[in-house]
This record gives C-alpha cells, sequence and structure tokens, in this order.
C-alpha cells in the first residue's frame, strides 16, 4: 500500500512538473509573435474566469447569493483593497445577507 502510494504521489509530481519544465528548457528560444505573447499572458485570467463565475450562481439555491459576494469582491479589489480585505469584505457582505433574509 505504501509503494501504490508513493508511486501515485511521484507520478502525480512528475505529470505537473513537466508542463512547467518544458517551456524554461525547451521553448525559451523560440520568439513568438506579440498577437500569441498576449493570447498566451490571458489565458490565466479566461481560465479563473471559467472556474469562477460558474460557482457565483450554483453556491446556493439563492443566486443572489452568490452575485452578491461577486459584486462585493469586485468593487472592493476595484477600490484598491488588499486580497484578504477583498475576502473578508465579502465574507462580512454574504454574512450580513444571510443575517436580513
Amino acid at each position: 500500500m505504501h509503494n501504490n502510494l508513493f508511486l501515485i504521489i511521484l507520478g502525480m509530481g512528475i505529470v505537473t512538473y513537466i508542463p512547467r519544465m518544458l517551456p524554461l528548457t525547451v521553448f525559451h528560444r523560440i520568439h513568438l509573435p506579440p498577437f500569441w505573447r498576449g493570447v498566451l499572458r490571458n489565458v490565466p485570467y479566461a481560465t479563473l474566469g471559467a472556474l469562477i463565475i460558474p460557482g457565483i450562481f450554483l453556491i446556493q439555491d439563492d443566486p443572489v447569493f452568490g452575485i452578491l459576494g461577486f459584486v462585493s469582491a469586485v468593487l472592493a479589489s476595484w477600490l484598491g483593497a488588499n486580497v484578504m480585505s477583498v475576502v473578508f469584505i465579502s465574507v462580512l457582505v454574504l454574512t450580513v445577507y444571510t443575517i436580513v433574509s
């Protein structure tokens, strides 16, 4: 059992290391056109949006709960709050909403 667990952890480490290592070692000499560099720079933001947006509407039976948390987080971050403050403000707003409703 312990050998299987070790092999699984080792395999997962290798699988996650390869995509991070390849761009640094193999593709660092390739110069992409500005358009493709821009596309690749925006992939993390698009992925983050694809992961977060469905969760906003599916977090509870009441979709207003997720929308209110999202809007409060966006407003707090737009006003310049740091990450911990954004999380705290969103939790505070949703706590007040839960108590009031």
